[in-house]
């Protein structure tokens, strides 16, 4: 009832905040809101359940003369339907992979055309053992068993995670590992929802497997996103506590932790809970969960409003909320959140997000500042830990809407970015990996966003953030996506050109059999790395996307590479001591051709220089800016006296300096 109430007087509220706003929007914003699905995708009962539907989309071909081997495709198992991996952003780890035993796998449910009669609530899994070569298919090692006669078994699986794990910790024989499972199945207390089941599945003999079913749990559960195992053996899992029956949060994140146990041959799990209140935003939008490559530096994230956050011009935002633990998860400190926008925000997001002129067409006169100028996240996201226990979120990031925690998706507004820190979470920073032109796409009745998700590789220093958009001309929905993907260096703050050599991401389904049809594409956790460079593993679902119900096929791309050498666009460059200066923003507006601005925020009083050096590395302007004290400074660059072309300009305040590019037209 509380809940209720809350939510009740949010909307309320919601309504007075809405006639406060201080700026007004004057272009079709196309708002959207978060998908209000909260059974998750039971798929509807349809006879012949496992046919293949006679409608048909259009096929759009790419150009004759074009190479359409960009990228190796290829098949690998089965599904009854598209509901395995289609909802809402999908599960957390549905593509696990181990670097030193050179092994991945796909988890899925079973059914579809190599399953004749196959039921939709088994489970099986794919794997390689040779890096994605070779690969065996369709490896059943969950049964649904359990019916009273009703429509589903109640032990009907769906929306599995999984990882890979070695009891022994030696991983050198794939023979030796599992894949260790945990999904949620239909038995419980959450009307539909409410129970797990776990178990691993060895891959040396597929005859051994084991099934748990967690049923009696104190907490009303249901279709978990937030699930990571780690190579030290902790299987762990993150869920809302959230009562469908009566739409009500409980407040409270519930953590299952599984370890490796000798005598049951299994992985045994313990279930505690972390209080997590959403006083504004009503519950948790989003979660998930990440260790640092030694296991023990960890973060689970959830998307939400806390309350905590400032927020601006009346506009009700929903940003990211962390837990963090530095003992492999047996402790998790207070919750921080990240303040994304206003004074206090991440420079990156509140200087450089909008150009002057995206923000001369949203807005009506008199235009916000940049500083009044609410931004929020989408509505799912991905999280990973790097080499040095620091976090990075792949998030998407606009403007917000007039709606409370709705986002702005007119082209060119929102972006995929690395919200990331360097200093285990007191500062944080802003990398914009590519631009979207397009939100959500419907599919019978599941509707799916971008899809953002994030890959290291085994060591943790390289990040990969990735997403669908549709890139037609004129597209307004994202309904016939192609993967888009871009690398990021944390030591060096450099990002990936694209194909062309361009400063952009890179469309990895562009002229293959993917392009225009990645459905519900997914990237691994980790990539493999070897002598090519980076090979990240994606998988997606060829399907009908007029008939969800319809079996499907997935489909693996073997082949994408990023190289070392495509390291080679500079990024923010912050990498430097930051006893002086707290924050350098990126030049707005950037490029420009008569005159741009710096903001600097200092933390204390400081001699401020700024230069400006050419891409050959000639110091083409140099000026003292005297004595500063802390706090905010907005500094001015002339381009009357600089050529067109590429230039670095470095600001320096004490000890500190802190270099960005910049483009002069």
């Amino acid at each position: 009832m509380k809940k209720i109430l809350l939510l009740f007087f949010a909307v309320i509220l919601g309504g007075i905040v809405v006639s406060q706003q201080a700026y007004q929007f004057k272009i079709d914003t196309r708002t959207m809101k978060k998908i209000d699905n909260p059974e998750q995708g039971i798929e509807p009962v349809q006879a012949p359940l496992l046919m293949k539907s006679d409608i048909k989309t259009e096929r759009i071909l790419p150009p004759s003369d074009r190479d359409v081997n960009i990228v190796n495709i290829i098949s690998l198992g089965s599904v009854a339907n598209a509901y395995g991996w289609g909802y809402g952003g999908g599960q957390e780890s549905l593509i696990p992979l181990n670097q030193d035993i050179n092994t991945i796998a796909v988890i899925h449910r079973m059914g579809g055309d190599d399953d004749p009669g196959g039921y939709s609530g088994d489970l099986g899994y794919d794997v390689s053992f040779d890096g994605g070569l070779t690969w065996t298919t369709m490896i059943e090692f969950y049964i649904a068993t359990e019916n009273d006669g009703g429509t589903y078994y109640k032990d009907a699986a769906r929306y599995p995670n999984a990882g890979i794990f070695d009891p022994s910790l030696n991983y050198t024989d794939p023979a030796d590992a599992y894949l260790s499972y945990f999904a949620p199945i239909l038995w419980g207390n959450n009307d539909i929802w409410g129970s797990y089941t776990t178990g691993v599945a060895s891959f040396g003999d597929t005859s051994v497997h084991t099934k748990n079913l967690y049923t009696d749990l104190p907490y009303h559960v249901g279709v978990p996103s937030a699930y990571f195992m780690t190579p030290q053996g902790l299987s762990i899992n993150v869920e809302p506590d959230y009562d469908l029956v009566e739409s009500v949060y409980g407040d409270i994140l519930v953590i299952a932790k599984g370890y490796w146990d000798d005598t049951e041959q299994d992985l045994v799990y313990t279930f505690t809970d972390i209080d997590a209140p959403m006083d504004v935003s009503a519950y948790p939008f989003d979660e998930k969960i990440a260790f640092s490559p030694d296991g023990m530096t960890g973060y689970i994230s959830v998307l939400g409003n806390d309350g905590n956050a400032e927020q601006q011009s009346g506009y009700s935002n929903t940003y990211p909320i962390i837990w963090k633990t530095t003992d492999g998860g047996e402790s998790w400190e207070d919750p921080i959140f990240i303040q994304m926008d206003g004074p206090n925000g991440i420079g990156g997001i509140v200087y450089h997000h909008l150009t002057d002129q995206l923000i001369a067409d949203l807005f009506e006169p008199p235009v916000p500042t940049r500083e009044e100028i609410s931004y929020t996240t989408a509505f799912d996201h991905d999280i990973a830990v790097d080499a040095n226990g620091n976090l990075h979120i792949a998030v998407m990031i606009g403007p917000t809407g007039s709606d409370p925690q709705s986002i702005i998706t007119a082209n060119g507004y929102l972006a995929a970015i690395d919200l990331f820190t360097t200093d285990g979470g007191t500062t944080w920073y802003a990398e914009e990996m590519g631009r979207v032109a397009t939100f959500r796409g419907t599919f019978g009745d599941i509707s799916e966003d971008n899809r953002i998700r994030i890959t290291t590789n085994w060591e943790g220093d390289r990040i990969f953030i990735s997403w669908l958009d549709t890139d037609i001309e004129d597209a307004t929905d994202n309904d016939k996506p192609n993967i888009w993907v871009r690398g990021f260096n944390p030591s060096n703050y450099t990002k990936t050109e694209n194909a062309t050599g361009g400063d952009g991401p890179t469309n990895v389904t562009l002229f293959s059999e993917g392009m225009w049809q990645s459905y519900f594409g997914n990237a691994a956790k980790f990539c493999f790395t070897d002598e090519n460079g980076y090979n990240i593993p994606f998988v997606y679902e060829n399907m009908d996307p007029t008939d969800p119900i319809a079996a499907v096929r997935l489909k693996y791309i073997q082949d994408f590479y990023f190289t070392e050498s495509q390291f080679s666009i500079i990024g923010i460059n912050e990498n430097v001591d930051k006893q002086n200066v707290v924050k350098v923003s990126q030049n707005y507006p950037n490029p420009f051709g008569d005159e741009s601005f710096v903001s600097i925020n200092l933390n204390k009083d400081s001699y401020v220089s700024m230069d400006i050096i050419s891409v050959t590395g000639q110091l083409v302007y140099s000026k003292d800016l005297g004595y500063k004290t802390s706090g905010s400074h907005t500094l001015r660059i002339d381009a009357n006296n600089l050529k067109q072309g590429v230039y670095f300009y470095t600001v320096k305040a004490g000890d500190s300096k802190i270099t960005k590019k910049m483009i002069v037209e």
